[in-house]
């Protein structure tokens, strides 16, 4: 076969496996969705892997590997897939925590939050009842209400507070002493 017919073929299965990452890419992660059946928050999980297959040669398909109503509720329509066709990045729980950490500064030591990076060390929230906890830790369907009644808190001042919080036998509390 000649050259070219080698390059085309190249391109196109380029084209392929780039349009299969991004259609994983766009659909990956843990996802805050309103379940049309109750009208509440439920956390999804989309099956990334069947929607960036699938959407190769047309438009991907899209189908719940996890929800936060299962197993009870695990035969439903996943009418709510809508919400995430209409708008995959605004229901991203990334994108909402995010979101909730811009222009905000750390409650304990007013370090401003700057750019959070997927990896390395991530923020975390304090609570209302004084506990500093991961935002990977806080379940999907009760994200909205605990954001709403936490604060945002930086890495080094949450490994503190967990240090505190695990270790209390291990801290020495010198601020008392005169």
């Amino acid at each position: 076969m000649p050259f070219q017919v080698w390059v085309l073929v190249a391109l196109v299965l380029l084209a392929a496996v780039l349009r299969g990452l991004y259609g994983w890419w766009k659909y990956r992660g843990r996802r805050l969705v309103t379940c049309p059946e109750n009208q509440r928050p439920a956390g999804v999980r989309l099956d990334s892997s069947r929607a960036a297959l699938g959407g190769l040669l047309h438009p991907p398909k899209l189908q719940l590997m996890e929800c936060t109503r299962w197993p009870e509720k695990a035969g439903c329509g996943q009418e709510c897939l809508r919400e995430i066709e209409s708008r995959p990045g605004d229901c991203l729980v990334r994108n909402i925590v995010l979101q909730w950490y811009a222009g905000k500064s750390c409650c304990s030591c007013g370090r401003p939050f700057g750019a959070i990076l997927a990896a390395g060390a991530q923020p975390a929230v304090l609570s209302a009842d004084k506990m500093s906890v991961e935002w990977s830790e806080i379940p999907v369907d009760r994200l909205r209400e605990i954001l709403a009644e936490s604060k945002p808190i930086c890495f080094a001042c949450h490994m503190a507070n967990r240090m505190v919080q695990d270790h209390p036998d291990l801290i020495t509390d010198r601020s008392l002493r005169t």
